[in-house]
């Protein structure tokens, strides 16, 4: 069986899915199926029979739209993707989504689709994959060696996360890290001609890579050489520009129609009598291309017992260094909230940036994989993990990162270290989430438990303006499903917040204060409910007269506007340091906190009111801010919008007086 059978396999496997699915992309697959096949077959080293292995190759399908590609490849060496799977492609509960789903099935190392993102997060695999090697390796022993793959197309090269990632790909020397870069020139309204003129190859070289070519991609050999001369160069990323023709063999061969339509059964038909497959039946494969990869398989398999039998001598060999990677491998975490030391903080005021940075520290001592770093704002942030070391191209052992001013590639990049089973935080302003939020998102969609650690939160940020005074970011960032927005009061929250991120397996945002918050007694303990009651005078049976409600700095001015109020009226006051787990609390929880009877509500936030109006109902109030801010000393500010305990009381009485 030639390799052109075996790759034609691929090709029309895919064509079928997409014409079942009567939607798809074929172009890429048609086009990019060779290079595919060639890492899949000759080149990768996985293990079919053991997907999760962990010192296997990882391949990122960064133009996720040529899905149908990757889920035949999958199938035909063994993985968890069925014929019918293949045949209920881009349907409902199907595994086979349009684009590939992490954690659907095994082989897809991540959610690829939005065009860039791959390509980041493989950087950060391939860093993480350096950053385990420094730290376990050992001379005869190389238990973590391994390449990060990535296939991307024009759009992936045009897309600016890629570029930001790529320098500092670069930057870091990550010579595990190879592109193929599948050149068809050819994008949805036409040829990149139109937009894109510029020369890659050059680009990439500018940013440290090694830029290889191979001039048909159909040429396997020179595929496969060219990948041999990247892998043999190990201070260098490297990039393999593979000219290819979109939609190849199809009678849009090369036209920007087989970009993401089915081609539908007369073209099918056409495609495989140029392709020379001999079967019009959908879906149909020859025994012997069967047998041809079922003989692959059976070279790969063994490779994940090999390592499991150098791992057995390297446990006898170095016990303490094995028994820390078990920790990863296991995927184990640390119950910080069942540890006093790790929540302890004594009444005081302080920014909450200032607490995280004692947070984050303790956190680096009690998990050896906690890594991270900050969008060149270290010092703003503070998220140094002390005497840590810095990740360089000289030293990958350190647990910072120096990102640079890069925040979109920066949580792409977390991303691929959570893939890899790292416990990674990354940092910048919380008005700065606008840039990262494409990978953030991701974060979410995967359910990397990324930490993002989002200071200068409101218009505290105070002289630096409206540029830099967040409005609608938390709003923005609290719509996105399954991420955990918190906002703590003072340190205690602070830490309570850490524990909480840990412990759920999702990603989190810590928005922190630039500014000290006032000193709040009794906080803290119920921050693992989302919201909960910090004070009342109201007896057990009663029902308060009102609620009143806060996050994060605008708690002290509320207590201060509580303790003003609570001689004259019955109240409660709630702390509200995340939304997200107070409403996975129970019915019963979410009732005793906030009663329905009570309508009587205000919320105060220094930032947009709409995720309050669900609390605050038709009869309460918000003080918040939904306007852009101004350049002012912060005090003037915050009194200039209403965020003092005077102001607050008086917007109380006017709700009660309703």
């Amino acid at each position: 069986m030639t390799d052109h059978e075996m790759i034609n396999a691929i090709r029309i496997l895919s064509i079928d899915a997409v014409d079942a699915a009567n939607s798809g992309h074929p172009g890429l697959p048609l086009g990019a199926a060779p290079l595919v096949y060639t890492l899949y077959t000759k080149v990768m080293r996985h293990s079919p029979s053991v997907p999760n292995w962990f010192d296997r190759d990882r391949f990122v399908l960064s133009a996720g739209h040529g899905s149908a590609m990757l889920y035949s490849t999958l199938h035909l060496l063994g993985y968890d993707f069925s014929i019918d799977d293949l045949k209920s492609f881009r349907q409902f509960n199907s595994i086979c989504h349009g684009h590939p789903e992490y954690s659907l099935a095994h082989g897809i190392e991540m959610t690829t689709g939005p065009l860039g993102q791959g390509m980041a997060t493989a950087v950060g695999l391939a860093l993480a994959e350096r950053h385990l090697a420094a730290r376990f390796n050992r001379e005869d022993f190389n238990i973590i060696d391994h390449h990060t793959y990535a296939l991307c197309g024009d759009g992936c090269m045009m897309e600016g996360v890629s570029g930001e990632a790529a320098s500092l790909a670069g930057t870091l020397g990550l010579g595990k890290l190879i592109c193929l870069y599948d050149s068809n020139q050819i994008t949805i309204d036409g040829d990149t001609d139109i937009s894109f003129r510029e020369d890659v190859g050059r680009r990439y070289e500018a940013y440290g890579w090694q830029v290889l070519e191979v001039a048909d991609a159909n040429d396997i050999e020179a595929v496969e050489a060219a990948i041999a001369t990247a892998k043999a160069d190990e201070t260098h990323p490297s990039l393999i520009i593979c000219r290819s023709k979109i939609g190849y063999g199809s009678p849009l061969e090369g036209s920007p129609k087989s970009h993401g339509a089915p081609l539908g059964e007369a073209k099918n038909d056409e495609t495989r009598a140029k392709l020379g497959w001999p079967y019009k039946e959908r879906f149909m494969l020859p025994t012997e291309i069967v047998e041809a990869y079922q003989e692959v398989v059976r070279k790969l398999n063994p490779l994940a017992n090999t390592w499991n039998q150098l791992f057995v001598r390297y446990q006898e060999a170095y016990p303490q260094e094995a028994s820390e990677l078990m920790i990863l491998l296991n995927h184990e975490q640390v119950d910080y909230l069942n540890d006093p030391e790790f929540l302890h903080f004594d009444d005081c005021s302080m920014a909450t940036r200032e607490a995280s940075f004692e947070v984050l520290n303790r956190m680096a001592e009690r998990d050896p994989y906690f890594v991270g770093g900050s969008a060149d704002l270290a010092a703003s942030n503070k998220t140094d993990l002390m005497g840590k070391g810095f990740m360089s191209s000289a030293d990958y052992s350190g647990r910072n990162i120096h990102f640079g001013i890069r925040e979109h590639a920066m949580a792409a990049i977390a991303n691929g270290l959570a893939l890899h089973a790292l416990h990674p935080f990354c940092a910048t302003f919380l008005v700065f989430s606008d840039y990262a939020r494409g990978a953030m998102r991701l974060s979410a969609l995967m359910e990397m438990p990324v930490i993002y650690v989002m200071t200068h939160d409101s218009i505290g940020v105070g002289e630096d303006g409206p540029t830099h005074e967040p409005i609608e970011h938390l709003a923005n960032l609290r719509a996105l499903p399954d991420l955990d927005v918190f906002r703590p009061a003072d340190a205690r929250e602070t830490a309570y917040a850490y524990a909480l991120a840990s412990s759920r397996r999702r990603p989190a945002v810590m928005a922190l204060t630039r500014s000290a918050t006032g000193v709040i007694t009794k906080s803290g303990p119920g921050t693992e409910r989302g919201v909960y009651i910090l004070c009342e005078n109201v007896e057990a049976s009663e029902i308060p007269e009102l609620i009143l409600m806060a996050s994060g700095s605008e708690l002290k001015p509320a207590l201060d506007a509580y303790e003003k109020l609570a001689k004259k009226y019955k109240l409660r006051l709630l702390s509200c340091p995340c939304l997200e787990i107070f409403d996975e609390q129970d019915a019963a929880y979410r009732e005793s906190v906030l009663p329905f009877v009570c309508r009587k509500r205000v919320a105060v936030e220094a930032g947009s009111a709409q995720s309050w109006y669900k609390y605050v109902g038709l009869d309460g109030a918000c003080v918040c801010i939904d306007e852009f801010g101004a350049s002012a000393p912060a005090s003037l500010l915050f009194k200039h919008y209403g965020f003092t305990a005077e102001h607050i009381a008086e917007v109380c009485e006017e709700v009660l007086g309703k």
